[in-house]
């Protein structure tokens, strides 16, 4: 009976153990999985963490690329200084959350509000620069108009001014002298006309200066020129020069008339002094500073 009663107490001392030990593996076991699940969610949280910094990062290089962009588009000085200086905050922040730790969620958020507060701010210079750049658009379509109407007054200024020295070109070529009717007679001392060289005494030069009621009237210095075939000029003195084109050139023969704006006949006369060689001669007349006539003529031996 005793024997039973310490068998039976055994059993029970047995079993009380055996569940305690079943209780405490229990208890080992959901322990280990709560510190299991623990680590995991930590571990899923650190991670979201690095996400949302990286993430926070990315927007924090979006922002300051659109303010890079903005500087690029914007010609006022003054708003190209406050972009500068806002972009500036914007890379300093970004430092700053490269350095922060992803698990210290109050700066991180902290930083977050001041991305916004930088975005707002953004947006305000956004609509500075639409202003901005409406307001450049209408200045170069007003431009556009003010130097379309220029370049239309300058063209009809310069057509005015081109139709003007044309009348003007007109007028001076309308009131130039022109000597016509020019003849060289080769004769002698006695006025009779000669075709053999050896006999030639003087040039007797006929030649009329026309009727032109737009010339100037008055005294008028006429020069002649008799060029010899090698195109040296008949002179009696080196110093016989005149003005033409700016420069001074010899002159053969020179007289002074009185012109009334009608037909003027000219006699002048050439002294034979020098040697003169078969060939073609030419006389050229001059007036008022223009050429006004000239003649060929051919002397033979």
């Amino acid at each position: 009976m005793d024997t039973e009663k310490k068998e039976i107490k055994r059993i029970n001392k047995l079993t009380l153990l055996i569940m305690a030990v079943v209780v405490l593996l229990l208890l080992v076991a959901g322990g280990g999985y709560y510190i299991y699940n623990q680590k995991q969610q930590m571990s899923e949280m650190t991670q979201a963490f690095v996400l949302e910094k990286e993430s926070l990062e990315d927007e924090f290089n979006d922002l300051s690329l659109q303010y890079e962009g903005y500087k690029f588009s914007v010609g006022n000085d003054s708003l190209l200084s406050l972009l500068s200086t806002e972009q500036g905050k914007v890379q300093r922040l970004l430092e700053e959350l490269r350095t922060v730790k992803a698990t210290n969620a109050s700066r991180i958020n902290q930083l977050k509000k001041e991305l916004e507060t930088l975005r707002k701010v953004m947006r305000n210079y956004v609509i500075q620069i639409d202003s901005l750049n409406t307001a450049n658009q209408i200045l170069k379509e007003e431009n556009k108009q003010v130097i379309k109407k220029y370049e239309q007054v300058s063209s009809s200024a310069t057509k005015l001014k081109e139709e003007k020295e044309k009348l003007a070109e007109r007028v001076t070529l309308a009131s130039r002298l022109d000597a016509t009717d020019i003849s060289v007679t080769p004769t002698n001392s006695r006025g009779k006309k000669m075709t053999k060289i050896k006999r030639m005494e003087q040039f007797v030069i006929n030649f009329k200066l026309a009727k032109n009621i737009t010339a100037p009237v008055g005294e008028k210095v006429v020069y002649l020129r008799i060029m010899k075939p090698d195109d040296d000029v008949l002179v009696k003195s080196r110093a016989d020069v005149f003005v033409f084109e700016n420069k001074e050139i010899n002159y053969s023969i020179k007289k002074l008339v009185e012109y009334e704006g009608e037909d003027l006949p000219i006699t002048v006369y050439w002294k034979i002094e020098e040697f003169l060689s078969p060939g073609t001669y030419r006389v050229d007349v001059f007036a008022d500073g223009n050429h006004i006539g000239k003649k060929t003529f051919v002397l033979e031996e």
